[in-house]
């Protein structure tokens, strides 16, 4: 739902404060290709509690900003200072456990994977860096380490890092939708600069953005912020694939979970249709929004219909 809600707001000119870098570039993962010893190994018993410890300080720092978002209408809310400290407290502890299994086990290729992560979290990018190149190094078939560098350098740059090293990782795992997905996103926001690296023009560049999340989908078909990015990518091909846009849309209605991403859905139809002229169909599309969520987003599409129908009842205009 949120994929939608966002795309929605970016096509009708809406201003958006995104929540998290994760909105705008992939997140990270510590799946790990390295194989991993047997369950009994006191070693990786110890690597399972350290990551169990990791979860459950997330679950409960999750929780937390639930829990005071919430309390925030009630006027209740936990200042932010001190809900980042008491943040930082609760991390601390899985920090010291981290730094005290790396000391003992250097070479443990999934921990400097994970530690990464954890580091990621708290925007040290240097030493996530720094974890990610020492599993690298330890393990230099691991899509999961390429992955997360190119994460990493598509927000730091280099940018061609970024494009070879999610090459690599879909090298490595080929039938694994992130690295898809992610070198997709990628393509589709340094566009200018996926030009130059693939030495493609600019709508060839959006055809491999399409085949990138088409793959991703083929392999993850249920997928729907999956099939929402694929369907949003029409908006910046000129001149606009009406149809090709439209089949996928309606392709991302099948996949919907719920009445609210439906009804997304619809205003993206909605969307299209009017820039074709299709006055009833646009009509009829809002007519079956109905959430409230959705009001301004289905009031400057009503306006709009209302213009342009006007427009074209005095002008006797055809379709565009």
């Amino acid at each position: 739902m949120r994929t939608v809600l966002v795309g929605l707001l970016g096509v009708l000119g809406l201003a958006i404060q995104l929540v998290a870098a994760a909105d705008l570039v992939p997140g990270i993962t510590n799946s790990s290709a390295a194989a991993a010893p047997g369950a009994n190994d006191p070693v990786e018993q110890e690597f399972k509690k350290l990551m169990a410890d990791d979860d459950a300080a997330q679950a409960d720092v999750d929780q937390w900003i639930r829990d005071n978002e919430a309390a925030v209408s009630r006027g209740a809310a936990v200042p932010k200072a001190d809900l980042e400290r008491r943040i930082r407290e609760r991390f601390k502890p899985v920090r010291e456990a981290y730094n005290d299994f790396l000391a003992r086990h250097p070479d443990h290729a999934r921990a400097r994977l994970a530690y990464g992560s954890f580091l990621g979290d708290f925007h040290d990018d240097a030493g996530a860096r720094e974890q990610w190149e020492k599993a690298l190094a330890l393990n230099p078939k691991d899509p999961a380490a390429y992955n997360n560098l190119a994460n990493l350098y598509s927000q730091t740059g280099p940018l061609n890092k970024a494009f070879e090293y999610y090459g690599k990782a879909i090298e490595l795992n080929p039938r694994q939708p992130l690295y898809y997905r992610n070198l997709g996103d990628v393509v589709y926001l340094y566009r200018t600069n996926a030009m130059t690296y693939y030495g493609l023009g600019e709508q060839q560049v959006y055809d491999k953005v399409l085949e990138l999340y088409r793959k991703a989908l083929s392999f993850d078909p249920t997928d729907f912020p999956l099939a929402s990015d694929v369907a949003q990518i029409y908006y910046g091909i000129k001149p606009l694939r009406i149809e090709e846009a439209l089949r996928s849309w309606t392709n991302t209605l099948a996949l919907a979970h719920d009445e609210i991403e439906r009804q997304g859905v619809y205003l993206h139809f909605a969307r299209l249709k009017l820039q074709a002229n299709r006055f009833a169909e646009v009509r009829a599309h809002l007519n079956a929004v109905t959430n409230a969520m959705y009001n301004v987003l289905k009031q400057r599409l009503t306006r709009s219909l209302e213009e342009q129908e006007g427009q074209a009842k005095g002008t006797n205009a055809p379709a565009r």
